[in-house]
């Protein structure tokens, strides 16, 4: 398979370190250190809460370089559980090196919250059905007559539950409240909102909308600090500026894309997942990587 000329690398679908106790998501496999973790970005790619039989090659890499530049940009706004993006620097690690360089992170341990911490700033997805069907998101009343894709008044902090399994479920703030304390949750909803904010306005300068984007907290001593990954293609919907038209669907940098090609198929969403065809596999992968060097103003290096 060929990206821009080149011939892609094949797919890091799972990874192994036999020594090490491992846990998995979709798309990240997870090692224990002991006082610290191993976050490692496979290339898996999921929709509708399932894995698809393809892998997009050099994703987790795009994922993690991405996530790296927040962490730094975001530095001044919230602590992260980034130590190093060296992992392989680790002597235990050193004979991983080969499939850990690039996409993986050694972090610090945290108790992470039970909650998903999603912040809108367009009205779109699972937003605009809840909006179309209530006239709200998560309890918070909306305007009137707000088309899809429509921007909104102010950004709001729409929370859902973290399922390990099936589908995430949309939570009214006294929810969050109720599973994290009142200060914990209010501490949640405005360090997410305030990292979208800057973020916005900074991919803004790059020609993308962040439509909406997901974070995740965790309590790593005695502090509230942002884990897991921040303001990737997974994560988020990025639209390109110059295309955007409130009152439809829009085009997207993200997985949307992989969404789209999968409801076209008639795929009724129950596992197994299908498989992606070449063509989808390296168009999502440009999408990727063109948000990448949007926002970092760098090449992605393969």
């Amino acid at each position: 398979m060929e990206f821009g000329g080149k011939v892609l690398p094949q797919a890091v679908v799972e990874t192994n370190i036999p020594f090490l106790p491992k846990t998995s998501g979709k798309i990240r496999d997870i090692y224990d250190l002991g006082e610290r973790l191993v976050i490692v970005a496979t290339d898996r790619i999921s929709a509708y809460d399932s894995v698809l039989a393809s892998a997009i090659p050099c994703k987790g890499r795009v994922l993690t370089s991405l996530s790296l530049f927040w962490f730094d940009f975001l530095k001044d706004v919230t602590p992260n559980h980034l130590v190093t993006a060296a992992a392989a620097g680790d002597e235990r690690l050193a004979e991983k090196a080969a499939v850990l360089t690039g996409r993986s992170m050694l972090v610090r341990k945290a108790d992470v919250m039970p909650v998903e911490c999603i912040v809108r700033g367009y009205l779109s997805g699972s937003g605009w059905r809840s909006y179309r069907d209530t006239g709200e998101i998560c309890g918070i009343r909306l305007p009137d007559g707000l088309r899809e894709s429509d921007r909104l008044p102010d950004p709001i902090f729409t929370p859902t539950t973290k399922a390990d399994a099936g589908h995430d479920e949309n939570m009214h703030f006294a929810e969050v409240v109720d599973l994290v304390g009142e200060s914990a949750a209010n501490a949640v909803r405005e360090t997410s909102l305030a990292i979208y904010a800057k973020a916005a306005a900074f991919a803004a300068e790059k020609g993308i909308i962040i439509a909406d984007t997901k974070f995740e907290f965790g309590v790593c001593d005695g502090e509230i600090i942002l884990v897991d990954e921040v303001l990737t293609p997974d994560s988020s919907r990025f639209w390109p500026a110059d295309d955007y038209e409130p009152g439809r669907s829009q085009q997207s940098f993200d997985k949307q894309f992989v969404r789209d090609y999968l409801d076209e198929s008639g795929w009724d969403h129950s596992p197994p997942a299908p498989a992606l065809p070449d063509d989808v596999v390296v168009k999502t992968l440009g999408r990727y990587v063109e948000a990448y060097e949007r926002i970092t103003g760098e090449k992605f290096a393969f």
